[in-house]
């Protein structure tokens, strides 16, 4: 179930940014999550943009988070679903945080393996 959600976060955020998006499975490095999902938009307006897609995207699967951080500035949003936890991040915070190089041990998921198609990711992201 957590992958499954955490796979819909990363598909509907990957509809908004053409940035890579990444979902690790973080449950056996840190313990108090099963994945991370981990993607960025290019400015405010596209990090919020992903954020509302995210939100309405699993919203639809019946979830909600129970916490949300950030969105302030649109620097970094953190969505906590519980068992698995969205970070939307400004491009320029994501290289200077390099979320996936400080969780480098945590195995990546191929979640785009499972149908979604780049040609309708990048049409979607420039409306």
């Amino acid at each position: 179930m957590s992958l499954d959600r955490a796979v819909a976060a990363a598909r509907a955020a990957s509809t908004k940014t053409l940035d890579e998006t990444v979902v690790l499975d973080v449950g056996e490095v840190i313990g108090i999550t099963d994945h991370f999902v981990i993607t960025s938009g290019h400015n405010d307006r596209q990090v919020r943009a992903v954020v509302d897609e995210v939100t309405m995207a699993l919203k639809r699967l019946g979830a909600a988070p129970l916490r949300r951080e950030g969105g302030g500035d649109a620097t970094w949003v953190l969505l906590d679903y519980g068992d698995f936890v969205v970070h939307v991040l400004a491009s320029e915070a994501r290289d200077f945080y390099g979320l996936e190089r400080l969780w480098s041990d945590a195995v990546r998921i191929d979640w785009e393996a499972a149908g979604t198609v780049p040609a309708e990711r990048a049409e979607r992201a420039l409306r």
